[in-house]
């Protein structure tokens, strides 16, 4: 089974966060699944930090090693990703979550997110 993490997904994860569901985790942490984290959280992260929105315990730097190490693997944006995109219904304005929402969808892997506004979109998987 393939699943992408949500932006906060990837972040209470590797923070052990309180926030993440059991079922979540022990998703994110059974070996035989392949989990990736979209490209776009990794731009929302960035993004966030140089507005100082958001404070990771670790340097930015270090999350490529923090992906390696729990077997995550980078999801690029590709072009059927930017077509689903523009197909998209409107449920949800955060263009960040949007795309994710679109790879998912394009992908039909399995979204990992608490965001409820996303069961609004008929064909997305979610786990929660």
């Amino acid at each position: 089974m393939n699943f992408l993490l949500d932006t906060h997904t990837f972040l209470w994860f590797l923070s052990d966060d309180k926030q993440l569901s059991p079922k979540a985790k022990k998703t994110i942490e059974h070996s035989g699944y392949t989990k990736y984290v979209s490209i776009v959280s990794l731009w929302e992260i960035a993004i966030k930090m140089n507005k100082g929105k958001l404070e990771l315990a670790m340097p930015f730097s270090d999350l490529l090693q923090q992906m390696d190490s729990n077997g995550f693997e980078i999801l690029p944006v590709s072009f059927q990703h930017t077509l689903a995109l523009c197909d998209l219904e409107h449920h949800h304005g955060d263009p960040f979550d949007r795309m994710i929402i679109a790879q998912s969808l394009t992908q039909q892997y399995i979204l990992i997110s608490k965001d409820k506004s996303f069961k609004k979109y008929a064909n997305l998987q979610l786990l929660w």
